[in-house]
């Protein structure tokens, strides 16, 4: 049997131990333990990724610990990315160590080589697997004890330094990554701000770099980042020290409106005790992103596309009830509004009383299908009432609610009689009222939702404060 020599891991060493932070284990976790207790405690949710620096503890441990407290420390995290900038070696690709963990002070931080692997073989024109462009960076080492202390789950990282200093290769770097900035995973991004500007000069660009980030915009970043450069500004060597790795991150969040930055803290080494030299400096911020989808504006229709729903509707009926066939529009003469799949009720009063009504909170059918649908669903099947004769026809009247998506809330100060709508479910249990039953009531927001859960859903009349409860709108017409 051939046996086949497969080359052993090899470890990343820590290059910065004893220089940016401690190397003695228990020295490293109380100073943690003294950043941690001084920095921003946690503003953000839903946190996708974190800018922080990566200077010394002295200098920047206050803000990398105010960037790591925005971090879920219990979220079960697939993937931490870190990605940074190449201080030591020059080369135009981005760097992944898959060869092996890194070795830190306190123990292994595991690599995914798997993936860091796939990476380089999918997309070798981007990412490098040569561990020499890691031997001696600092960027990515410098976070590590910082998402050690803080995560309390396993985890394997994705080490990435970044060699280009070409936007077109961080945007394709971008493309690739893009995939995985989700729910699932974590990224670091690693960056100081400006290099050795006065103190007072240093806020100004560090402010300005940091609007720039906060806009979402690659360009704006790229804009910023020149204007500062043809100030002259006296010392200043860079306002990013990691741009690429920024605008990578910016490349991957760009047009997507539930991306967020949120700037959390800021100080720069002139604001170190004993060390802090005011001639010469560099700034640090800790920000964040978070994923909040952004609410769709309201759902809308013409007084057309009403009109032409409620003669769907009425034409629906009465073949109904008449000849017992379906009434089928033309699609095609339909706007693309009504040819959305929505939620929708239908209601048929009789002289003004109600006379039958059923409808779908959830639309998987186009709009004017879905009337259709409910339109025969509440003449011939509501269960409070027998099937709709042909000679009540000329008696009824038809109301149509379009609904919009279901909201889950847990506070029932969030509902507006006349506005909203409910549906409450607890187990198989579900009730549901629409937007203007409180209005034709005029019951009290307690009385709207006991009598959902009572009379609609079966459960007590406070039923509805153990249940999961939704808010939707409705346009109502005619």
């Amino acid at each position: 049997m051939k046996i086949e020599n497969t080359p052993m891991p090899i470890d990343r060493q820590p290059a910065v131990a004893g220089k940016f932070y401690p190397a003695n284990p228990d020295k490293l976790q109380n100073e943690l333990m003294g950043l941690f207790k001084s920095a921003v405690s946690k503003k953000c949710n839903q946190v996708r990724a974190i800018i922080s620096p990566h200077a010394g503890y002295i200098f920047s441990g206050k803000i990398a610990a105010s960037a790591f407290n925005q971090i879920d420390s219990k979220r079960n995290y697939k993937r931490i990315f870190l990605v940074g900038p190449s201080h030591y070696k020059n080369f135009d690709k981005a760097g992944v160590y898959c060869e092996g963990d890194f070795v830190m002070p306190y123990g292994i931080e595991s690599v995914d080589t798997v993936f860091g692997k796939m990476l380089v073989e999918n997309y070798p024109d981007i990412f490098t697997a040569n561990p020499y462009v890691h031997e001696e960076e600092h960027c990515l080492e410098v976070q590590l004890p910082f998402l050690h202390y803080s995560l309390k789950t396993s985890y394997r990282i994705v080490p990435i330094v970044i060699g280009t200093s070409n936007p077109e290769v961080c945007k394709r770097i971008a493309s690739v990554l893009k995939p995985y900035l989700n729910e699932e995973n974590l990224f670091i991004i690693s960056s100081d701000f400006s290099h050795y500007p006065n103190y007072s000069d240093a806020r100004k660009v560090d402010e300005a770099t940091k609007e720039a980030i906060l806009s979402n915009d690659p360009n704006e970043l790229l804009s910023t980042l020149s204007i500062n450069a043809k100030k002259h500004i006296p010392h200043l060597a860079t306002s990013l020290c990691g741009w690429t790795s920024v605008l990578t991150l910016l490349y991957m969040t760009s047009h997507n409106d539930s991306m967020h930055f949120r700037a959390i803290e800021y100080l720069n080494s002139g604001d170190t005790q004993y060390y802090g030299d005011r001639d010469r400096v560099v700034g640090y911020w800790a920000i964040a992103l978070t994923e909040q989808p952004t609410e769709k504006a309201d759902f809308q229709l013409t007084d057309n596309e009403k009109k032409t729903l409620l003669d769907i509707s009425r034409k629906t009926l009465e073949e109904h009830c008449l000849h017992h066939k379906k009434y089928i529009p033309d699609p095609a003469e339909l706007s693309p509004t009504l040819n959305t799949k929505c939620g929708a009720f239908v209601t048929l009063h009789k002289n003004g009383r109600l006379r039958g009504c059923i409808g779908r909170l959830v639309g998987n059918l186009p709009l004017y299908q879905m009337v259709e649908e409910m339109t025969i669903s509440a003449a011939s099947h509501d269960p409070r009432f027998r099937p709709v004769e042909p000679e009540e026809l000329p008696d009824i009247d038809i109301e149509i609610s379009v609904l919009s998506p279901l909201k889950k809330i847990d506070n029932i100060d969030e509902i507006e009689l006349g506005k909203h709508g409910i549906y409450i479910e607890d187990g198989y249990n579900s009730g549901v009222f629409l937007p203007q039953v409180a209005t034709e009531t005029g019951w009290s927001k307690e009385e709207f939702l006991g009598h959902c859960a009572r009379d609609k859903a079966g459960l007590d009349w406070n039923g509805w404060k153990t249940a999961n409860l939704y808010i939707f709108t409705a346009i109502v017409f005619p």
